[in-house]
This record gives structure tokens, sequence and C-alpha cells, in this order.
């Protein structure tokens, strides 16, 4: 078990120490759960009456929140909590499942891939015909990599995971379990003699690039005849859907249950909220901001913010909204 004095977690967060404690501190908790051998977080002043109830022994708190440290029990004063507690996070994490070998017996490697040095198959993995895999590249059991799809160093993918042929994935990715990338693109048009559909062949690929995050159960689709393509540093959370030809930019998030129609062009640092939709063939430009469960039906400007469905400029829905509820009364 990792523990640490309150010195040594100050001395990493470079904070102000306010109190002291003698407890040795094992892990990070909620106020409301914490033991007292155990560190919390303050981000706010409405959090400050659960630490006077709270049993943890110290407290990383934002510089501009009153609070008083108690007897044996200490706080370390940030610039920002949230912050701060991604380092102890990290200084607290248990690790990844470790590996008995670099490549299990059961794994199906075709002759033709390429591994790279210090690489990671589980049991059941498959690696097709061409496939490239850069260094360090970490597959749990159960992946799936299709024909001559490339994959930089240090990417780290989940079980269940299936990624299909010829796309094209960057360095230090992180795919949870049972992400899809490559799939078929929804494209389906009426017969000539209306008595059926017609499914459009999707014969492009899926190109993502460096450090980008994707959630379980998210949907990449391939491009019909070009490329799908998310941009370095994208943070897609769990059940995305992200159809056939669309274009994400730099660092954009997208929240669960979101999702974009085909063809849907996001500018950089765009942020969806969860369940949000947005029709195909639009384009949110940089900096856009979509409110959870809206619906975006046309261009967005850079560095607005939308709400509703439809979604509009956020000052005027929300105006809106106040309107209705006086009428009601």
């Amino acid at each position: 078990m990792k523990t640490f004095t309150i010195k040594e977690i100050n001395a990493l967060l470079k904070g102000e120490l306010v109190g002291n404690t003698t407890t040795n501190i094992t892990g990070p908790e909620e106020l409301k759960r914490a033991h007292n051998n155990q560190i919390s977080f303050i981000g706010s002043s409405k959090y400050v009456k659960e630490w006077e109830s709270s049993n943890a022994c110290a407290a990383i708190i934002n510089e501009d929140v009153k609070c008083e440290p108690s007897e044996n029990c200490a706080l370390i004063k940030v610039k920002n909590a949230d912050l701060a507690m991604a380092k102890i996070l990290e200084l607290f994490d248990p690790g990844l499942p470790e590996f008995d070998q670099e490549i299990h017996p059961t794994a199906v490697i075709h002759p033709t891939a390429s591994i790279g040095k210090a690489c990671n198959i589980g049991a059941g993995c498959y690696i097709g015909k061409g496939v490239v895999l850069g260094n360090g590249v970490v597959l749990f059991p159960n992946v799936t990599i299709l024909d001559e799809t490339k994959i930089g160093n240090n990417t780290l993918i989940w079980s269940g995971t299936v990624i299909r042929e010829r796309c094209e994935i960057g360095s230090d990715c992180i795919f949870h379990i049972n992400v899809s990338i490559g799939a078929d693109g929804f494209g389906y048009r009426p017969s000539d003699d209306g008595r059926g559909l017609v499914k459009i062949p999707q014969i492009g690929n899926v190109i993502i690039g460096n450090a980008v995050e994707i959630g379980a159960n998210s949907c990449v689709d391939r491009g019909k005849f070009s490329a799908t393509i998310i941009g370095d540093g994208c943070k897609i959370d769990n059940l995305v859907q992200i159809a056939h030809n669309c274009v994400m930019g730099r660092s954009c998030i997208m929240a669960g249950h979101s999702g974009l129609a085909g063809s849907v062009t996001l500018g950089d640092g765009v942020i969806i909220g969860g369940s949000a939709s947005i029709k195909d063939h639009v384009t949110l430009h940089s900096g856009v901001v979509v409110g959870a469960g809206s619906g975006v039906l046309n261009d967005v400007e850079a560095g607005k913010t939308v709400l509703g469905y439809p979604a509009q400029d956020s000052r005027e829905m929300l105006k809106q909204w106040v309107m209705m509820r006086k009428l009601t009364k």
C-alpha cells in the first residue's frame, strides 16, 4: 500500500500547508466517505460544512475558499483543487493489470504484421495482415486489429475493441472497452423499384490523431470515400456516436450519449454536452459549446454557446425559458 506524509504531498503540489497532521495518508476519498488516514478535496465554499464533519486528516482546497484546519488535520491551499486532485490520483494510482508475457500464446498475429518494441498483446487478440504497431502498444485480451491498420507508439487499447481495416491511429491514445473504430457508415438509399433500400458502400477509413481518448462502447464510423478524422487531444466519453466523414479539430470534448451525424465538422476546442445531437453537414466552429440535450440543426459561429432543441444562442434560449415559466403561472 502506498502511503505519504502531508509534507511529501505538499512538496508535489507546491501549495501552502496550513496546519499539520502526523497521520500517514493512504489515499484520496470524498469528504463524506473519507477515513482518518485519507485526503480529500474542497473545490468551493459549499463543501466547507462537509469538511467540518469529515473524518479526513487532510484536504486540498482552492486558495480563495475560507476554511480552517482542525486538530491533527491539515489543509493544502492551491490555485486549482481539481488539477491538484489529478496529481494526487496519479500519485495513488495502483497501475494497470500486468502481463505475464509480452505476447500471449493464444494471440493470432499475421506473419506480415509489424510489432514494435515492448508491446504487450493479451490472450485472444487478433492482428491482421499488414498491421503496424508502434513501440509500447498495449492490447488487452480480445482486441481485434484488422488488415493494414497502423497504430502509433504507446497507445493502449482495452478488451473488446475492434479496429477495422486501413485505419490510422496516433500515439498515446487510449481506447476503452468495446470501442468500435471503422465500422461502416450508415448509408442507404431507396431502390429504383421502391421496394427496398440500397446499401451505399463505405470504402474510406478512420484517421485518429495523437493523445485521443475514447470511452467504452463508443463508435467512430469509417468514411464513405475519404476519412472520418479525429484531431489530436480529443476526449470522447462513453456511448458516443461519430458518423461517417465527420472531422473533429484539436482538443474537442464529447460527453456521453452525444452524437454527430454524417459529415459534421468541428473546429478546435468544441465542447458537446451529454445527449446532444448534431445534424449532418453542420459546422461548429472553434470554441463552440453545446449544452446537454440540445439539438443543433445549423452552423454555429466560433465561441458561441447554444442550448435547446433546436439549439439557439444560450442567452436567448434562457430568456425564452423564463418567459415560458411566467406564462404558465
